[in-house]
């Protein structure tokens, strides 16, 4: 059984020694952006490999491109591979924060050709809570080659969003908090707003009060009702970076929508051109 959404700590649990099966530890903090790394040193998931946002999910920052660019395929998959990661691996992702940055691994492997990943529902907190085990040790790895199969068409760019302005698609839908959507409260971007026409759904929106996701029936509802008569394909994400928006991306595919984009440089690299258009 492949899982492509997400996965739960027994599941999880019962996979532990599977050979075949790969956890990454993806856990994250915006401002303390060394704070995953030394929580992981600490302890983990056993077996579980380090994968950090900055260093390994992006690109070098020109200034233009936003927060978290997306890094070129080749070295993405060649960090896949040095984690051990190939085709034939089943891969889980997890975080501390309800797969806000587990979510960004899981897209990223699936533009780059691979459906058996899946976020651990509840995430760390949820691994403790079913006490099942942690330890700080660092697992051996054996290096490992991923063919890729990039999904150009999964992502999207600021010249394709600027040129469908006016147009009936692609909705586009914004996963920051609502303050940060009107334009209030602006800690990470130097401009506040949103790009015209897009609907708000903050990523949290999601999530159970456990900081596990919603069932599927209430997702779809939910998301039914954002969309109107918009296919899933006509939807793209977006975020503050890139990251989050993913969330939003995962939940559609919980849900059964299928389909839908990702604005990667998001809001960080909309307003990061005066000349592009902003609305609060």
């Amino acid at each position: 059984m492949r899982y492509t959404t997400l996965v739960s700590v027994s599941d999880l649990a019962a996979h532990l020694n599977d050979p075949d099966w790969i956890v990454c530890d993806c856990r994250h903090d915006l401002v303390k952006t060394d704070a995953g790394r030394s929580a992981y040193a600490q302890a983990h998931i056993p077996g579980a490999r380090f994968v950090h946002l900055d260093e390994d999910l992006s690109a070098p920052l020109t200034g233009r491109n936003g927060r978290h660019p997306l890094p070129d395929p080749a070295k993405f998959v060649a960090r896949l591979g040095a984690l051990g990661i190939h085709n034939g691996k089943q891969v889980v992702a997890y975080d501390a924060t309800g797969g806000a940055y587990a979510a960004r691994l899981w897209w990223m492997l699936r533009w780059v050709g691979h459906e058996a990943i899946a976020a651990l529902d509840g995430g760390w907190d949820a691994w403790l809570a079913a006490t099942h085990p942690i330890t700080d040790q660092l697992p051996p790895i054996t290096a490992a080659r991923f063919n890729m199969r990039v999904r150009n068409d999964a992502a999207l760019d600021s010249e394709f969003i600027l040129s469908s302005r006016g147009k009936p698609v692609p909705l586009l839908l914004d996963a920051r908090g609502a303050d940060r959507f009107r334009g209030e409260n602006e800690a990470l971007d130097p401009v506040g707003g949103h790009i015209p026409g897009a609907v708000n759904r903050f990523f949290r929106h999601n999530l159970d009060v456990d900081a596990k996701f919603k069932p599927p029936t209430t997702l779809r509802q939910e998301f039914d009702e954002l969309l109107g008569n918009n296919a899933p394909g006509n939807v793209a994400h977006y975020c503050g970076s890139g990251v989050t928006a993913c969330h939003n991306l995962l939940a559609m595919e919980i849900a059964g929508l299928c389909g839908s984009r990702l604005y990667a440089g998001s809001w960080s690299e909309w307003c990061s051109d005066p000349s592009r258009p902003i609305e609060r």
